[in-house]
């Protein structure tokens, strides 16, 4: 008997110390984002990390509980076998999540979770933002660690497997197992209170990266998979009837007749560039974009301008279809759902706009063909595969010069359709920015830089074409750089505030606009300069109206902010509270019922 319990809790422990191993190698890889970590600090991750540790390791420790249960009755070398085979799998996916999470932590802002999956359904694509040197780095750290891991196993728990004997009393022995294994409730559960073991039980600092280094990247995972999808029962923080009146009011559009009018047709023909990563630090600097920060002096640059979220796919669904960002679920990964939303290009398309979509990357990503066909009506898709494999130079797909020469040509080698709406999606500035350009020793800019020159070289061929007078250029970012600058945390605006620039020869003056607000506030905007009802765009409002609120909203990891003119506030989901509030009280509420009706909307549909 005391054998098996020895193995029992030396294998608990084991896991937990593998759990311990893998939050040290985190922090001291990435301890410049925490801005310095000390010994004090790494001690504090591991003690308020240690409540996570302890549930996972003891879901891992049940299966071998009940396996030193059979083996009473089965001799050890059989059961030493069994043992093998799972330690083998189980060992082998903590080391892979492991090195994994420490190499996706710094582009992501946040832990290895079930949203990798819908990404890994184009493996190709998943792994593109990876240099070959992280990729081939990664593959043998994840080997050596699974080595060393198993080297541990074999040492420590695997001596003992074989060293068991029958037990003199089999009824004793087995009644005690089975309450060993009853008892691992408590660690999976987190104790007996009402509360169940989650995420947020280990925030403990106001430092978030102390926070993030503290959570155990396998339950993290585990407990993103067995999160429900209904959604509408999810971030209850008033009753239904609050939420909806607070929402209501603050997005309320009232008519009025003083909206200033930014275009000087009601039916421009529209190319909208949606640039990968462009951050508003680096594409209004002169150096690094000299071309977007010439166009902010001679278009409609709005200043204080949010991306809603950090990923492409859901940049996407916000800029197009004025639909705010989840944080914790992709609705692209929901084709029932995204073929119900309002989109601006099926909005034109019903007022006689001819739709088309750039791309030099795979359509099919993140099951974006099933967005841009479904919900946005867009039958004609230029993506990689319109490309001959001479084209497809960068591990993402086609570079920007060759997919903007391309949509270029397609505007004046032959007769096209007016209006029309073309939507042109960058890639060049997508991690591993493998760009064909050498000015700045930083990749992200030099690849912005690469970047800006397509666009500024575009532009200058367009004004001479017959469209210019009557085209309306958008430039909008899917979503800031969450890796650049790093001195700054995930929740931080400046990882959120982006560009958007109107341009062409059908704006009518340039003009800055100061108003606060964020992707999904495009689509009311412009249709209302076009003179098009939008009202289904219940979370989009029109920037440019005197008498409505004017504020930005984005969604980070699982947390959201609401910014404006009278301040801040962001609010962790996981930490259960504000973690900071700047000026007017009242926007902690409002923030909340925006982000409670984001997931109402979001289950009924």
């Amino acid at each position: 008997m005391k054998q098996r319990i020895l193995l029992f809790i030396s294998i608990f422990f084991y896991f937990v110390l593998l759990f311990f191993t893998g939050k040290v190698a985190f922090i001291l890889t990435h301890s410049s984002i925490g801005g310095g970590i000390s010994a004090c600090d790494i001690y504090q991750v591991l003690y308020h990390g240690l409540p996570l540790d302890l549930s996972a390791s003891g879901y891992l420790t049940a299966i071998p509980a009940l396996i030193l249960i059979f083996s009473i009755w089965i001799k050890p070398q059989y059961i030493a076998l069994i043992f093998n085979v799972y330690f083998i799998i189980i060992l082998s996916i903590i080391a892979i999540i492991t090195v994994a999470d420490i190499v996706i932590y710094p582009y992501w802002g946040f832990h290895f979770d079930s949203t990798v999956f819908l990404y890994l359904k184009k493996p190709q694509e998943a792994f593109a933002s990876g240099s070959v040197v992280e990729i081939t780095l990664g593959f043998l750290f994840t080997i050596i660690s699974a080595a060393i891991i198993y080297t541990g196993y074999v040492f420590i728990l695997r001596k003992q497997i074989l060293k068991l004997k029958v037990p003199k009393s089999i009824r004793n022995t087995g009644i005690v197992l089975i309450l060993l294994i009853v008892s691992l409730f408590l660690p999976v559960r987190g104790g007996v209170t009402v509360s169940t073991m989650n995420v947020g039980q280990v925030y403990y600092s106001d430092n978030m990266f102390l926070n993030h280094a503290a959570i155990n990247p396998e339950f993290n995972l585990m407990y993103s998979f067995i999160k429900s999808d209904d959604f509408a029962s999810q971030y209850q923080f008033y009753g239904k009837e609050e939420a909806t009146g607070i929402f209501d009011k603050i997005t309320n559009q009232p008519h009025s007749d003083s909206i200033p009018r930014l275009l000087k047709t009601d039916k421009p023909d529209i190319i909208l560039f949606i640039l990968e990563s462009f951050s508003a630090d680096v594409a209004l600097d002169s150096l690094i974009a000299p071309n977007m920060s010439r166009f902010a002096k001679e278009g409609v640059f709005f200043e204080n301008f949010y991306a809603n979220s950090f990923r492409t796919d859901r940049g996407l669904v916000s800029v197009l279809s004025g639909y705010p960002a989840h944080p914790t679920v992709a609705i692209m990964k929901y084709p029932q759902k995204t073929g119900n939303l309002p989109t601006i290009p099926r909005a034109l398309k019903e007022t006689g706009y001819n739709l088309s979509f750039y791309y030099g990357g795979d359509a099919d990503f993140a099951n974006m063909r099933s967005y841009f066909v479904g919900a946005c009506g867009i039958k004609d898709i230029v993506a990689d595969k319109e490309f001959p494999l001479s084209e497809r130079m960068t591990k993402w797909g086609v570079p920007d010069k060759l997919l903007i020469e391309r949509l270029y040509k397609g505007l004046t080698t032959k007769e096209i359709e007016t209006p029309f709406f073309k939507t042109v999606l960058t890639l060049s500035s997508h991690e591993p920015f493998d760009v064909p350009a050498n000015e700045f020793k930083e990749p992200f800019l030099n690849a912005v830089h690469y970047t800006d020159e397509c666009l500024g070289n575009f532009v200058t061929q367009l004004k001479a074409t017959k469209y210019w007078d009557n085209t309306l250029i958008i430039f909008v970012a899917d979503h800031a750089m969450q890796s650049y600058p790093k001195d700054i945390n995930n929740s931080d605006p400046r990882r959120f505030r982006i560009p958007m620039i109107w341009i062409g020869g059908a704006v009518r003056q340039p003009e800055a606009i100061k108003d606060f607000a964020s992707q999904n506030d495009l689509a009311a905007t412009l249709l209302s300069q076009m003179s098009i009802k939008h009202d289904e765009f219940i979370f989009s409002k029109d920037v440019l109206n005197p008498d409505g609120n004017k504020f930005a909203f984005y969604s980070y990891v699982n947390g959201f902010c609401m910014t404006d003119s009278t301040g801040t506030v962001t609010y962790d989901n996981d930490k259960q509270g504000v973690i900071r509030h700047e000026g007017n009280p009242d926007l902690e509420k409002k923030a909340k019922a925006f982000f409670q009706m984001m997931y109402l909307d979001l289950g009924n549909r």
